[in-house]
């Protein structure tokens, strides 16, 4: 099966995966800097896996997220994230 990435850009870029189904494409967010935000899954009724990767595209963390969680952030910063349907 192919795997289908979006580059989350406008408002998309601020909900995410919020009010989307499983069956989403998979959302990539890009940083002009290193950032330390945190995401939270407010509104994603679905599992999904954060993928964390510095300015250089190495992985810092990935971690699944559970639905309705608050203040989700890797433990150093990131130029991308990538917000992958489970």
């Amino acid at each position: 099966m192919e795997e289908k990435y979006k580059t989350a850009t406008g408002i998309r870029k601020y909900l995410g995966l919020m009010f989307r189904t499983r069956k989403t494409e998979s959302l990539i967010f890009n940083f002009n800097k290193p950032v330390l935000i945190p995401i939270h899954s407010l509104f994603v009724f679905f599992k999904f896996r954060a993928y964390w990767f510095d300015r250089d595209s190495n992985l810092i963390e990935s971690r699944i997220i559970k639905p309705f969680q608050f203040n989700i952030k890797p433990s150093k910063p990131f130029s991308k994230l990538i917000e992958v349907p489970v």
